[in-house]
């Protein structure tokens, strides 16, 4: 345990393993919803030949590539952060790239964007530019990280939806029509609620506690009253439906895993290729930039420019998870910060 200790530095950031157990347990419940979600967002969308790619096999690979990526960090960075797939860049090439190409080649692209970052950091430029960058730009990425994990949060708890319209976009309550009358809702304010105030008043587990009584509740409202989901019936879930179905065991297919082509260049040009990675790199670069000062800074690790320790190290595995995931969600201690870039 004290070989583990000085490794991790775990009592130099003034914590305790229990700590780090408890602050782990907090972020693998915290970040579970993206097995659900990242799927829904990549596999709703049919490429330009038509094709979609498999709900189960996004699901695994999704789990897998967090889970990997999360212990290369740990092991090389050393730092508290976790990593899974991300909502922006995902959107993205769900509403954008694959309407010009077909899954593998947009899965292409993310790996050379994944190469450019790795070449960056590795030859310092991306450390000389994170460092160039004002500290106030830092945080207000940051900010808006956090405000678009909101605005995906407020939508998928059915609190707000599109009006169809050109204005206003979105409007309160299923449909936008700004009724906030249903039982979903009510059950998104009441976990919202707890969990803020659990934390705010310092409460150990506090997200934890909310996300486990949040579930609970939707579970036991939906076994009595059966809403089934929005898209079938009025008031219903917009989400997924809360119930408990199926087997907890079963053998992941990881079909997708090295499931890539750099064939992009030929079906839409070199020019239009190179747009889009430098469209992929530039949210990369810079998203990474914001939450890494935000995590840091939340954690006590970084000085008052932002840097941290081993940010070398960080800059470059982070760069390299890019190849196996578009985006991350950190943590520090046994506060979870889920953000999505």
């Amino acid at each position: 345990m004290n070989r583990v200790d000085r490794f991790f530095e775990i009592t130099a950031r003034q914590s305790t393993v229990g700590t780090e157990l408890r602050g782990g347990l907090v972020t693998f419940i915290a970040m579970a919803y993206i097995v659900v979600l990242n799927p829904i967002i990549l596999s709703s969308p049919k490429d330009v030949t038509g094709q979609s790619l498999d709900f189960a096999q996004v699901s695994a690979t999704t789990a897998l590539a967090a889970g990997t990526m999360t212990i290369l960090f740990g092991l090389i960075a050393r730092l508290p952060f976790a990593f899974a797939a991300g909502l922006g860049i995902n959107s993205f090439l769900a509403t954008t790239v694959v309407g010009q190409l077909t899954w593998a080649e947009a899965m292409g692209l993310v790996v050379i964007n994944g190469v450019i970052i790795v070449l960056l950091a590795v030859t310092g430029l991306r450390r000389l530019i994170f460092d160039a960058v004002p500290m106030q730009l830092k945080l207000a990425i940051t900010a808006g990280i956090g405000l678009f994990i909101l605005f995906i949060g407020l939508v998928d708890s059915g609190f707000i939806a599109s009006t169809k319209l050109a204005s206003p976009p979105v409007g309160l309550g299923a449909g936008g029509l700004g009724s906030l009358t249903t039982v979903p809702t009510l059950v998104f304010v009441f976990t919202l609620l707890l969990t803020g105030i659990l934390v705010s008043r310092r409460v150990r587990g506090g997200i934890l506690i909310g996300l486990v009584a949040g579930t609970v509740v939707a579970v036991v409202i939906e076994a009595i009253w059966h809403l089934g989901s929005a898209t079938e019936k009025p008031g219903g879930w917009s989400l997924s439906v809360p119930t408990l179905s199926g087997s907890p065991f079963a053998v992941p297919d990881l079909g997708l895993v090295g499931d890539f082509s750099l064939n992009s260049f030929s079906r839409i040009g070199v020019i239009a290729a190179v747009i889009l990675i430098f469209t992929l790199v530039f949210a990369n670069f810079f998203d990474a930039m914001g939450t890494m000062t935000g995590l840091s800074r939340e954690a006590g690790l970084s000085d008052a420019q932002g840097t941290f320790p081993r940010l070398k190290s960080a800059l470059i595995v982070e760069g390299a998870t890019a190849t196996g995931r578009i985006g991350r969600i950190h943590r520090h201690g046994s506060q979870t910060c889920a953000l999505p870039i």
